[in-house]
């Protein structure tokens, strides 16, 4: 063989060094991650964002390119992800399915539930469907992956099939595995969501603003993940990037809170600002009403509330028990059977949670419900309930800027 053919083997057409061939790496992957939360995520499954037509087809050509996954499939499987969240029917639950399944095998979760296609057909409209869609990035997904095999070959010889495979694994494992995996299983949360979603970090730049993901429950619709000051979403960050060049339009973010003082009863502004940010709600009352009970209980004893009730118990009390099994269920019973001023406390909140849950679409009816939940609330004679009432009946959606 010649020099110049072992060259071209070494190094392909760039002949770049490892530490170019790193470069390149990152920026390419970093691409696909973005093609993965702005696009798939956050404008064609939620309806968050609109990308200008020529930035929404590089995603779309990107995304073929890149891992095979068709728009219509991802948005569908990840809408049913949200509408049947922990249950039998998620697609990729680490509490159903087990955390070491969702983080290893995700991928074999994604193509399982690629093939149930009545479901694609029910969660994926209003994607792409045009000429190209039809007759090159649907029907050839795998085509994409394929020639960017021969391309990474042939520009950087036989180092770029050891990168296209870190490229191949890249989705598979941050998203399957990480996002969908350890983002239900591990982490803080900032809002009590009826799932177990959590915030991986709250500086989220490595995978996209996805490892924000108990806010994205929170708020699914929301364009914007990082919804506290310390929090901070590259994803976000693009997205106003591309807005401030006119190529992209966001439709809607997470609302905010605005707490009006000395109002006498719930009113139709509480009720709009309970529907729509119900999951902050529930998380003021843990923190106002719950942990202080708790903390009450455990200084009458003389020990701390992490002394008094297990990690696991004290979550209970925070959703209810939800993700408890039987046992430590039957253990929270009779810890709050020993303890009537705690129990209360617990009674309300779930009270409170189906007032907002079971919602229908009688507004006066719930609003009869609040009303008398919050004058039931201060005559318990218990000071943060009755404080928390106070709170709630002032409640209302803040102005838009």
């Amino acid at each position: 063989m010649s020099a110049s053919f072992l060259d071209f083997l070494a190094g392909g057409l760039l002949q770049f060094g490892w530490g170019s061939m790193l470069l390149y790496l990152l920026v390419a992957t970093q691409i696909t991650i973005f093609t993965v939360t702005l696009y798939l995520h956050r404008s064609q499954a939620h309806r968050a964002v609109d990308f200008h037509p020529v930035l929404a087809h590089f995603f779309r050509f990107w995304c073929w390119l890149t891992t095979s996954m068709i728009t219509k499939e991802w948005a569908a499987i990840h809408r049913k992800h949200h509408a049947k969240c922990e249950t039998e029917d998620d697609p990729h639950s680490p509490q159903i399915k087990g955390i070491k399944v969702v983080f290893w095998r995700g991928v074999e979760l994604y193509r399982d539930a690629r093939l149930q296609r009545d479901d694609i057909e029910k969660y994926g409209k209003g994607c792409p469907d045009d000429w190209i869609e039809r007759h090159l990035y649907t029907p050839f997904a795998t085509w994409g992956p394929t020639i960017l095999l021969f391309l990474s070959f042939a520009l950087f010889g036989f180092k770029g099939i050891a990168v296209w495979a870190i490229q191949m694994a890249w989705i598979p494992f941050w998203a399957a595995g990480v996002v969908n995996g350890l983002g239900h299983w591990w982490g803080y949360r900032n809002f009590e969501t009826t799932d177990t979603a959590t915030n991986l970090v709250p500086w989220a730049f490595w995978i996209g603003g996805e490892e924000l993901h108990n806010n994205h429950h929170a708020f699914p619709s929301s364009a914007k993940f990082a919804l506290r000051k310390w929090e901070f979403d590259i994803g976000w960050a693009s997205i106003k990037l591309f807005q401030a060049v006119g190529l992209a339009k966001v439709l809607r973010v997470a609302p905010s809170l605005d707490v009006r003082p000395n109002i006498a009863m719930p009113d139709g502004e509480t009720l709009k600002a309970l529907l729509a940010i119900r999951f902050q709600a529930m998380t003021d009352y843990y923190r106002g009403v719950t942990l202080p009970a708790l903390r009450e209980e455990a200084a009458a004893v003389g020990a701390r509330a992490r002394d008094l009730l297990p990690r696991k118990l004290r979550k209970g009390l925070a959703d209810g028990g939800r993700w408890l099994d039987d046992d430590k269920k039957a253990r929270l019973q009779d810890f709050l059977a020993e303890r009537p001023k705690l129990a209360t406390v617990a009674d309300y909140r779930a009270r409170l949670a189906q007032v907002l849950d079971d919602r229908s679409h009688d507004a006066k009816a719930t609003l009869a419900r609040l009303h008398a939940w919050c004058q039931e609330a201060e005559a318990s004679g218990i000071a943060s309930l009755q404080q928390f009432s106070a709170r709630l009946k002032g409640y209302a959606l803040a102005s838009a800027h």
